[in-house]
C-alpha cells in the first residue's frame, strides 16, 4: 500500500514496532538537550495502525513518511525512534500524550483548534486533501452525486474526512481504521468512501485495487503537524520545527515526499 521507490539512509532508521504500550517516564525517562523522553535512548512516537503511506508495518518495522521525518527528530537528540500503535481516539485527545505513552503523536493528524486546545503542535509538515474513491465508471463526481443517488458512503472513525462530511449531511458508515475501510469498499458495505488523498493514491498504486479509482478531491484546506503534551516539553516542539525546516531546505522533505508519495508540487517544500 505504502509508496515504492528506492530507499535511502535517514541516519537513525526505521522504526522498531512497540506492540505493547511503554511505561510513564520516571526512572526509565531521561532529558537530552532539554528535551523530556519517557524512555532513555529513545524517542516514542504514537500512531494508529495502519495508515500508509503515512506508517504501516512491513517485515517486523513501522516505516512510512511520518516515520521518517520522526527520524530526523530522533536523529538530532542522538538517539532511535520507537514506535507505539494506540487507538486514534487517544491520540487526537492527548490521552496517549498524558498518559506517558510516547512523546510525540504523528499519524496524519491535521492540526484543528478544538485539539490545539489539548496538545501543543508543531508548525505544518504536509498539506493534504480528502479524496472520494469509488469503483472506475461509478459517475460520481462530487458529494452531492453521492447524495442525489443514495450511495452509501463510509469514512474512518475520528478522522477529519469523516467530520468533513458529517458536515455536509452524511451519515457515514464508520470503520475502525483504513484497512477496515477500504474493506467495506472493495466488499460492497460501501458504494464510496472518504479518505486522505494520499492513503487513497497509495491504494491505487496496487494491483488488488484496479477496480478503483480516485471519484472526487475534496479542498478541506487540511495541514498536518506532529503533537507533543500540552505544555511539557516545549524544547521538543522547537527541535521539531527545526528537523523540519531543515529537511525543507536542504532536499531531505523532497527525498522523502517522492519515497512515499510521488512527485512533489512546488509549493509542497517550502518552509512554513
Amino acid at each position: 500500500m505504502s509508496r515504492r521507490t528506492t530507499r535511502w539512509a535517514l541516519g537513525a532508521g526505521v522504526a522498531a514496532l512497540a506492540l505493547t504500550a511503554s511505561a510513564c517516564g520516571g526512572s526509565d525517562g531521561a532529558t537530552v538537550q532539554g528535551v523530556k523522553l519517557i524512555k532513555k535512548g529513545a524517542l516514542t512516537s504514537c500512531t494508529h495502525l495502519p495508515y500508509p503511506p503515512f506508517q504501516v508495518e512491513q517485515g517486523g518495522k513501522v516505516v512510512g513518511f511520518d516515520v521518517d521525518m520522526i527520524d530526523l527528530v530522533a536523529k538530532k537528540l542522538g538517539v532511535t525512534q520507537k514506535v507505539v500503535d494506540t487507538p486514534f481516539e487517544t491520540m487526537k485527545t492527548g490521552a496517549a500524550l498524558n498518559a506517558g505513552k510516547c512523546d510525540i503523536v504523528m499519524g496524519g493528524m491535521t492540526i484543528k483548534p478544538d485539539r490545539v486546545k489539548f496538545m501543543d503542535v508543531s508548525e505544518p509538515y504536509f498539506d493534504a486533501t480528502q479524496s472520494l474513491m469509488a469503483k472506475k465508471g461509478s459517475g460520481i463526481t462530487s458529494l452531492d452525486d453521492v447524495k442525489s443517488r443514495k450511495l452509501k458512503l463510509g469514512s474512518q472513525a475520528g478522522t477529519t474526512g469523516e467530520d468533513y462530511v458529517k458536515g455536509k449531511g452524511f451519515d457515514p458508515s464508520s470503520f475502525d481504521n483504513s484497512n477496515a475501510e477500504l474493506d467495506g469498499l472493495r466488499t460492497g458495505q460501501v458504494d464510496v468512501i472518504v479518505q486522505d488523498d494520499p492513503v487513497v493514491r497509495g491504494w491505487l498504486k496496487d494491483p488488488a485495487n484496479s477496480k478503483y479509482e480516485v471519484a472526487a478531491n475534496l479542498n478541506t484546506g487540511e495541514r498536518y503537524g506532529f503533537w507533543i503534551r500540552k505544555d511539557h516539553n516545549k524544547k521538543l516542539v522547537e527541535l521539531t520545527n527545526q528537523a523540519i525546516e531543515q529537511a525543507k531546505q536542504d532536499g531531505t522533505y523532497k527525498k522523502i515526499y517522492e519515497k512515499w508519495i510521488g512527485p512533489m508540487p512546488a509549493a509542497a517544500g517550502k518552509p512554513a
